[in-house]
């Protein structure tokens, strides 16, 4: 398992990277959808607060490589679904 540091780093270049994917899809989209743009950046913003917050507080009674793995496989489901919206802004 990757240390806590490791783990907040990696979650907070991910989401700056969709951060700025985001933008430049609305930029170069060429049609204007500034509230669907600020939805979707807001929700990015809010999934890196979540994980950031949820990794240092791991659940109790959960054993922490299977807390650990259930965190990245929800951080993995909600990037993809961010991905989706942000090849639906471009089309």
């Amino acid at each position: 398992m990757a240390s806590k540091k490791g783990l907040k780093k990696t979650i907070n270049n991910i989401c700056t990277d969709i951060f700025a994917e985001t933008v430049a899809a609305s930029l170069y989209s060429g049609i204007p959808q500034n509230d669907n743009v600020d939805s979707l950046l807001k929700s990015i913003l809010k999934i890196r607060e979540d994980f950031v917050s949820r990794i240092s507080h791991p659940e109790p009674g959960m054993s922490k490589k299977k807390y650990y793995d259930h965190l990245a496989n929800d951080f993995t489901e909600h990037i993809m679904e961010v991905i989706d919206h942000i090849g639906n802004l471009s089309a």
